[in-house]
């Protein structure tokens, strides 16, 4: 075999390996099998909340809300004439839908310089940073997801405005998330001393 076909069969695989590292998961309404099947994600999560002290639960719920957990997300593009696509609603992006001037306050204050989007690291680190600013800024309870999900879709001076109180479906969106979150917090507290065996740091 030659090296030039070699070559090309590598990096066929590379790409392959990666697209299957990145898919969402498979069973996204149980995070024990979340974190079965996605090596390293239950280390990064648990990491986000030692450091930030908002449960792993809520930042799991939060991000499922907002990407399904699809390293690439974006916005729906607006469509001109009811056919052609133009621009998207935001630059939000990635796992945590963050936007691009919200992320780079991210990457100075947290500081985390390096971070990427669509790194499930960097992505749960953000939204576990967000949430505790929203719980020392607006006095929310580190359990209170559904008040942690209207701050974090409607920014902390939305929140403190009270945006979301002419926005009914937002209301019922964050009801949503909080009850995946303590959903996913039972299920947490069946397999969390199995995942702490494999990772005990």
């Amino acid at each position: 075999m030659g090296r030039t076909v070699k070559f090309a069969l590598f990096i066929f695989c590379s790409l392959v390996l990666a697209g299957c590292a990145s898919a969402p998961p498979r069973h996204v309404d149980n995070i024990c099998h979340i974190f079965d099947e996605k090596d390293g994600w239950y280390k990064d999560a648990k990491k986000a909340t030692k450091k930030w002290h908002v449960p792993i639960a809520t930042n799991m719920a939060i991000m499922y809300q907002e990407s399904a957990f699809k390293n690439t997300a974006k916005p729906p593009r607006k469509r001109i004439l009811g056919f052609i696509p133009g621009p998207r609603k935001s630059s939000a992006y990635g796992y945590a839908q963050a936007k691009d001037e919200t992320w780079d306050w991210y990457k100075s204050k947290a500081p985390h310089w390096g971070a990427d989007r669509n790194d499930f690291d960097d992505a749960i680190d953000f939204i576990a940073w967000y949430n505790n600013l929203s719980v020392k800024t607006l006095k929310i309870k580190p359990s209170d997801t559904y008040r942690l999900y209207l701050a974090y879709h409607e920014g902390h001076g939305g929140f403190a405005r009270g945006t979301f109180n002419s926005k009914a479906w937002l209301k019922a969106t964050a009801k949503k998330v909080s009850s995946r979150a303590a959903r996913y917090q039972a299920q947490l507290n069946k397999c969390e001393d199995r995942l702490n065996s494999w990772w005990p740091f």
